[in-house]
């Protein structure tokens, strides 16, 4: 059995393993834990806190300086937000500014801080209830923002900014998953010749025996031909790519070099997590909850965190179950997944859960796959 030993003269980012035996200690360096964001206030400086709702066409802003009322809202371009944030930079104002994190990403974001100001993206929150304007979420999101500097860190949930190189890594699993979900053209032949086109017809075997189809049908289908054939091309240079990560690696059976690949783009940097509660949450895979008083009631999972690696944890979790037999986490939950298809879906949301604290552990160095019950591929 090994033992973690924690020495008071050692700093946080070292760890020693010490073995049963005689050998020596095995030093693990971990490496410092990821802070969020956090604001970093002069007091010789006025304050001006700015409420953001982003779209593409214009961007809703409200201002508010200090402790005053806050500005009625202004409507700018985004070329125009960071020229007026220039100027208030100018004027002397410390700047913090406040967005929701979106399908926009972080171009705003980034002109805003080279601009002079701090700026965070939070996650979504339902804003003002049922009555939803640009408006009104800008105001709401300033004075959230000024009551979070104030001291309340339960007024905003800042979220790790990537960097560009971590973006730009994540963008090519995407697009791979956007390639392989292409249309495939099956509809047309059954709408037209009611026919079903086989697996793969843009194959050369397959687009032979298509000849008899509708000429106007065959030539809308070349054309879709044409696209697909150029598509995957893209697709199998991506799948390489993503290969190419984890070539080297020792991986668990059953695991995947696409879906590790995967995973570690969209988590960016497993060292962003300082404990396993907040992996789980990540994942989205924690039980939602209403209780009051003496009752509790545990519902189902809040689906709050990144689907993309959801949907990757749970088909990972089905391919180890069957090559990875001494899974501890597995083990301990072999008699729910026999009482039932219901409990054994629930089982394996689970274990998907148990699954990203243990690649984190792993990923990070603090666990090795030999005291997981892993299997090496």
């Amino acid at each position: 059995m090994q033992e973690y030993i924690l020495k008071p003269i050692m700093t946080s980012p070292t760890v020693v393993l010490a073995a049963a035996s005689d050998k020596p200690a095995v030093v693990k360096i971990i490496p410092p834990r990821q802070p969020l964001p956090t604001a970093v206030i002069d007091p010789g400086k006025p304050l001006l806190k700015l409420g953001l709702d982003v779209h593409l066409e214009c961007i809703m802003a409200v201002a508010q300086k200090d402790h005053a009322s806050p500005h009625a809202p202004r409507k700018f371009t985004r070329e125009q937000l960071v020229a007026q944030v220039h100027q208030w930079v100018a004027e002397g104002f410390q700047v913090f500014g406040v967005q929701e994190s979106c399908g926009f990403g972080f171009v705003l974001h980034r002109e805003l801080v080279a601009a002079g100001a701090q700026s965070f993206l939070i996650t979504p929150v339902a804003l003002n209830g049922r009555r939803k304007t640009d408006k009104l979420d800008a105001r709401a999101r300033c004075l959230r923002r000024a009551r979070w500097l104030d001291g309340n860190r339960e007024e905003l949930a800042p979220v790790r900014i990537p960097s560009e190189a971590e973006q730009r890594r994540r963008e090519g699993t995407r697009r791979r998953k956007f390639l392989a979900g292409a249309i495939r053209g099956h509809s047309q032949a059954a709408e037209y010749c009611h026919a079903q086109l086989p697996h793969r017809w843009w194959g050369p075997r397959n687009w032979q025996k298509l000849a008899a189809l509708d000429p106007w049908v065959l030539g809308g289908l070349a054309g879709l031909r044409d696209l697909i054939v150029a598509m995957e091309a893209q697709l199998a240079a991506l799948e390489a790519e993503l290969l190419a990560r984890v070539k080297d690696q020792v991986t668990p059976k059953g695991l995947g070099g696409l879906t590790l690949a995967t995973l570690d783009g969209e988590v960016c940097d497993w060292h962003r997590f300082n404990n396993r509660k907040q992996v789980g949450s990540y994942t989205g895979c924690c039980p939602g909850e209403h209780s009051s008083g003496n009752q509790r009631r545990v519902g189902g999972i809040d689906r709050l965190g990144n689907g993309r690696v959801r949907a990757l944890l749970v088909e990972a979790v089905w391919r180890f179950l069957l090559w990875q037999p001494n899974w501890q986490a597995a083990v301990k939950m072999k008699t729910r997944r026999g009482a039932g298809a219901a409990m054994k879906k629930k089982t394996v949301i689970a274990l998907a859960r148990q699954l990203a604290i243990d690649l984190w552990r792993w990923r990070t160095g603090r666990c090795p796959l030999a005291e997981l019950g892993w299997i090496p591929a």
